[in-house]
């Protein structure tokens, strides 16, 4: 352990030796650590990138205080951080010789990272205009009455209809992604079960995916109907029928991510018996130091 507390690895079984009870302590806020550990020892670093993931413990007297993740040259994702204890951090990736395009993290511990990396390193930190909510469900309170249809888990026979759902939804929020047979397996998309929403006549209308069962947790993960569709209770259906289906699978906790900037999906979560966890944000690092 380095004298200021910050353990750095690139072995994910190392990380979870060290960090997995802290992050199974506080499931919700460290939904990103607990998922992307697992899909990292599931299938391989090689399956993100050619670049090697980084690791991060902050541990005093032997606990665990706070940990982060990169999978370069994605974001660095820290659990919360105190002032000092983002300082500290910066301070020690900056020695290390670390470059950081951005940094995503609940909104206290971004902006508070974001402001000692400028410190440091004298780059500007610029806010992202979209900001997300994270929410935990309490209990669940399906749509009555819910709309005609049904809701219909998805199986490998429905491959082809995932992916079209799954591609729609990125372009939706703006993602980049490519999907096809061949690569569907080294997207973010491939690991989820989804439920389609479907009319009384089989025609499919929203659906929804949730991550697989991690640290007692279960994240819903996508929520997407065709604009021309919605207003009609179609994703609060689908919604809730996945969130029963995470508590069935035996998640003591269900999260989501919504974005703050759309009323209408906060709303419904909330009604479904979603409560808000806290808010989450991104910082991205210009390249030019400041005048």
């Amino acid at each position: 352990m380095r004298p200021d507390g910050w353990y750095l690895t690139e072995d994910v079984d190392d990380f979870l030796v060290r960090a997995g009870d802290f992050l199974r302590s506080r499931p919700g806020l460290h939904v990103m650590p607990l998922t992307w550990a697992a899909r990292l020892r599931a299938r391989g670093a090689e399956a993100y990138g050619t670049e090697t993931p980084v690791f991060g413990v902050l541990a005093q007297a032997g606990e665990v205080h706070a940990t982060f993740y990169r999978l370069p040259p994605r974001a660095l994702v820290p659990t919360p951080l105190t002032p000092e204890q983002a300082d500290a951090l910066a301070a020690h990736l900056v020695a290390l010789g670390h470059s950081l395009p951005s940094v995503s993290a609940d909104h206290s511990t971004a902006t508070a990272f974001a402001e000692a990396w400028q410190r440091h390193t004298g780059v500007t930190p610029e806010l992202r205009d979209t900001r997300l909510c994270l929410y935990r469900l309490g209990t669940l309170t399906p749509p009555e009455p819910p709309p005609a249809g049904r809701g219909r888990v998805l199986g490998e026979q429905d491959l082809e209809q995932v992916m079209f759902w799954c591609g729609e939804f990125a372009k939706a929020v703006g993602e980049v992604v490519s999907m096809d047979a061949d690569s569907w397996t080294n997207t973010r998309f491939a690991d989820k079960r989804y439920t389609l929403w479907e009319t009384p006549d089989g025609t499919p209308v929203s659906i929804a995916g949730m991550n697989p069962l991690i640290g007692g947790q279960i994240q819903v993960d996508i929520v997407y109907t065709p604009a021309q569709l919605r207003g009609r209770g179609y994703a609060g259906a689908v919604t809730a029928e996945v969130s029963r289906a995470a508590l069935a699978a035996g998640a003591r906790d269900v999260v989501l991510f919504a974005d703050q900037s759309n009323p209408t999906s906060n709303a419904l979560y909330q009604r479904l018996g979603y409560r808000k966890l806290t808010d989450w944000s991104a910082y991205d690092f210009s390249s030019a130091a400041p005048a």
